[in-house]
Order: structure tokens, then sequence, then C-alpha cells
């Protein structure tokens, strides 16, 4: 019987799979301010990526993000190290929600963070675990 459990609990337990559909570079432009996020292909189980913000010629913020899938456990995590400080893991939630979300609610802010396409557009948006405070923003493909 628990044998029997077990397989159906493996076969109705959605697995991860790296967002292939975030792969680019993505832009977001408004009131002089500009936003860049780019992702490299999904390679050895990892997507590395890198983003970035300012005005005109002058850098406010940058990042460099990884979204890995652990082979021995098939977790799938995404880190966040903004500004080259020790990277923040997230834990892919399955979620009914498009896209791909990560959760740590033990992280003060950002506690979730999501991904999604509309279209052309990527969507990206943060918040407590709950959802609340959340930040979005909107991304066109960066066409240079």
């Amino acid at each position: 019987m628990l044998l029997m459990l077990a397989a159906f609990v493996a076969e109705v337990t959605p697995r991860p799979v790296l967002p292939v559909w975030l792969t680019g570079c993505w832009e977001s432009e408004a009131h002089g301010k500009w936003i860049e996020e780019c992702w490299n292909d999904p390679r050895a189980g990892i997507m590395m990526g890198s983003g970035r913000s300012g005005r005109a010629d002058a850098l406010a913020d940058w990042e460099v993000m990884q979204i890995q899938i652990d082979p021995a456990s098939s977790k799938m995590t995404f880190y966040g190290s903004p500004e080259g400080q020790n990277r923040t893991a997230f834990e892919w939630t399955p979620s009914s929600e498009s896209g791909v979300t990560f959760v740590n609610s033990e992280h003060d802010y950002p506690q979730k963070i999501r991904y999604w396409r509309e279209g052309r557009e990527l969507v990206a948006e943060v918040s407590l675990a709950d959802g609340g405070k959340a930040r979005r923003w909107r991304y066109q493909p960066k066409t240079d």
C-alpha cells in the first residue's frame, strides 16, 4: 500500500523545468529610467542571469542571478545576489499561476519572485510570500 501511495505522489508531484522562455535580454524604459535583465539558455541544469537599472548613463543597481535544478533532489532554486552580496535562495513552488514562482518566506523582502510571459512581454513581480507589497515590471525583448 505504501509503495502504491509513493508512486501516486511521485506521479502527481510536478517536476521543475528550467524556464527556457526566459532566455534572452529584456528591457523596460519609462520616465527616464531604464531596467535590463538578461538570461542565458539553460545548460547543464542551470540558467544564469544579470540585471541592472539606472537613469541615462548612471547605474542605480545591479544583480547576478541563477536558476538551478539540483540533480540529486530535483529541486529548482532561484539565487539572487544584488550588487555582489551573498546569494539568497528562493525555492521553486508549483503554482496554478502561469510562469514560474520562487519563495523564501524567511527573507525580509522580497519573499516571492515570479516571472511569466504575456505575449512578447516578460513580466516580473516581487512581493511578500502572501502577495502583499507587490512590485511589477514589464519588459520588451531587447532589440540591439
